[in-house]
């Protein structure tokens, strides 16, 4: 007699303008509503700021454009996920603007389709995966590799309190 193991993955989907993702629950730590964005001078254009997390600077990033999207004003909502994300053997706590959080759903392995290399409208590296659910599609992302190492460098160093920051700008 076999038994058959299927292996579930939990995700949280969330919504960019028409657009589905999910993301790893495990890499979820909570869900805000957007607070008051504290604008940050020169740093790159998909980071929206910072903010005050319980007394820690959390840098913010604008998920719409990082992945390409036309900037819009914030709804009722819209939100912020805190992530924590891994780069370079560094845990990197941030937060991602999404429209809309959906759904935490359970995904078979088997269910998870191949990314196709030609013909998606988006970098292809950070997408993991793909989930037919009715008519739409839903992008499962590898959060780990949304940002470059430059990317989360910056970050890093933001959110880091100002008598230990690098001296290297």
């Amino acid at each position: 007699m076999s038994v058959q193991t299927e292996t579930l993955n939990s995700f949280l989907s969330f919504r960019l303008g028409e657009e589905l993702f999910a993301a790893n629950v495990s890499k979820v730590l909570e869900i805000l509503e957007i607070p008051k964005i504290t604008k940050v001078p020169r740093s790159p254009s998909f980071m929206r700021g910072v903010i005050n997390l319980r007394g820690n600077v959390l840098p913010v990033i604008d998920t719409r454009v990082k992945f390409g999207f036309p900037i819009v004003p914030d709804t009722v909502n819209s939100c912020i996920l805190v992530l924590n994300v891994l780069s370079e053997d560094k845990n990197i706590i941030l937060g991602a603007v999404v429209d809309a959080v959906q759904e935490v759903m359970e995904i078979d392995n088997e269910a998870i389709q191949a990314v196709p290399s030609m013909g998606t409208k988006y970098k292809t590296e950070f997408i993991s995966g793909m989930l037919k659910m009715g008519e739409d599609f839903i992008m499962l992302l590898n959060l780990d590799l949304v940002f470059t190492s430059e990317e989360m460098s910056i970050l890093e160093d933001v959110s880091k309190p100002e008598n230990e920051k690098s001296e290297n700008k």
